[in-house]
This record gives structure tokens, C-alpha cells and sequence, in this order.
């Protein structure tokens, strides 16, 4: 049932009259017991949806945040079976909320797109986002998904438009992450009327509910972007606080986010 719990999640959130809150954390930093803690505590501090960030060494896409933390994670030799191990924990404790996978082409390619589909599919893994591997070159990996009823997501930038809009909207399915800045992870606090029409325009091409992210990283901010948004991504900051703080800590700052993006501040 893996698209269909992502669909269901968010159509809970719809019925609530609310934003769906999504909140990232890496895998295994800065180490895989720190890191399960953190993972297994994320449903019952509010996420609705998590993404759990595959360490690789040349993440472009992050900000120092996020970079480090995929660093931490290598050093403390966390191996993609590890990972996919951690999935399948957070899956038998929790049947109902949504799992992504988020990271980079090159270790899915190592595994093969087909042996890593069957095996997050066997993980309870819902949903999956490569961030370096454009449409053109993502037709193996779409297929594998597909056989495995995994959710292929995209990132959607704020210079994607017309015609490279239908390109890359293209066979994606639970939802459409869109990028509310031009940048990397973390780097600056998105424009909320940039963002809303930017939501309206995905809207037109797609019937999936789009989340936003990149940016977003305090209770306000969540709050502004989850009035003109189906939900709301926040990572660097979760992952900054689990750095600073421990997972305690991180947990309290999601409930605290979670809060706002559901309206409740």
C-alpha cells in the first residue's frame, strides 16, 4: 500500500483542514542508534511524512547543514542496507505513516534500480526522491518503482516552467516537492507570495498535492507556507537541533513545527 498511504496522508490532513507536515532527518548521523531514536519518535511528535536522507559524499543539493550530516553519518560507516534496515524498524512500529527515501543516484545505482526497488518496497519504503537524476535518465528507476508500488517524487525549482514542468511532472506519483528557492537546503527563508503562486501554477498540471521545502526552518515560517501549501517540508533545522542537542531535543522542535504547519499557533 505504499502510494496509497502517502495518499491517505495526505488526505487526512485535507479532512483536518490542515497542511501536512514532512519532516527530514539523515540516516545514521550521527549514528544509527542516535538516529533511530530520532526516526521512531518523529510520528508521535507530529510528522505526518518522513524522509529519511540517504548519506552520500558530494551532496550538491544541501546546504553545510545538511552536508555535514551525511558526512557524520559516512563516518560512522552507515551502508545503504543500513538505511533501508532503519526503514524497516520505523515500518513495524509504525503501519501508518508515509516513508521517503531522499538522496542521490549514484549509491541507488550501485545496488541496481531494480534490487534497491524490491528491497525498500520489502522495507516499507513509500515513496523515493533522487535529487541529481533528471527525467531523462530516470526511466530504469521509474520502471523498478513502479513494479514495486514505490512513489517516484521530483523536486520542482522555481525556474522549472512550461514545457519543463510537463517534463518533469511526468510519471511522478504521491506528491510534488517543490524547491521555494533558488539554491541549496537552508540557504534562505522563502517568499510566501512567490511560493503561493508557484503552487497555483504546479496545481494546474498536476492533481497531486505539492509540499514545499527548502528554507522553511521555524514555526512561523511553516505556518506561512503551510497556509498555500498541501504540505510542509523542514530539514536542516531538525537536523541542526539533533546535532546540537541530541534526538530529545530534535523531537521537541518537530512537535513545535508540526504544530504550526497544522495551524495551531
Amino acid at each position: 500500500m505504499s502510494i496509497s498511504r502517502i495518499e491517505a496522508a495526505f488526505a487526512k490532513c485535507a479532512n483536518a483542514d490542515h497542511s501536512a507536515f514532512v519532516a527530514y532527518m539523515m540516516a545514521g548521523d550521527p549514528d544509527l542508534a542516535q538516529s533511530r531514536e530520532l526516526l521512531m519518535g518523529l510520528p508521535d511528535a507530529g510528522a505526518d511524512i518522513v524522509e529519511l536522507g540517504m548519506p552520500f559524499s558530494d551532496p550538491v543539493a544541501e546546504g553545510p547543514t545538511i552536508q555535514q550530516a551525511a558526512q557524520r553519518s559516512l563516518l560512522a560507516r552507515t551502508k545503504m542496507q543500513d538505511v533501508l534496515e532503519l526503514a524497516a524498524d520505523f515500518r513495524e512500529a509504525h503501519s501508518d505513516t508515509p516513508l521517503i527515501l531522499m538522496g542521490y543516484a549514484n549509491p541507488v545505482h550501485h545496488m541496481g534500480w531494480s534490487k534497491f526497488a524490491r528491497l525498500a518496497a520489502k522495507s516499507g519504503v513509500d515513496g523515493l526522491i533522487i535529487v541529481d537524476l533528471p527525467p531523462e535518465e530516470s526511466h530504469p528507476l521509474a520502471v523498478a518503482l513502479a513494479d514495486n508500488d514505490i512513489a517516484l517524487i521530483r523536486l520542482i525549482a522555481p525556474t522549472t516552467k512550461g514545457v519543463r514542468l510537463q517534463q518533469v511532472l511526468s510519471g511522478v506519483s504521491g506528491f510534488v516537492y517543490y524547491v521555494s528557492i533558488t539554491g541549496v537546503t537552508g540557504a534562505a527563508i522563502p517568499d510566501q507570495q512567490q511560493v503561493a503562486k508557484a503552487v497555483k501554477d504546479i496545481k494546474l498540471h498536476t492533481g497531486l498535492p505539492v509540499a514545499v521545502g527548502f528554507g522553511v526552518r521555524d514555526p512561523q515560517t511553516a505556518k506561512t507556507i503551510a497556509d498555500c501549501a498541501d504540505g510542509v517540508v523542514v530539514g536542516s533545522a531538525i537536523v541542526s537541533q539533533m546535532h546540537k542537542q541530541g534526538a530529545g531535543s530534535a523531537l521537541e522542535l518537530v512537535k513545535k513545527l508540526a504544530e504550526a504547519a497544522h495551524g495551531n499557533i
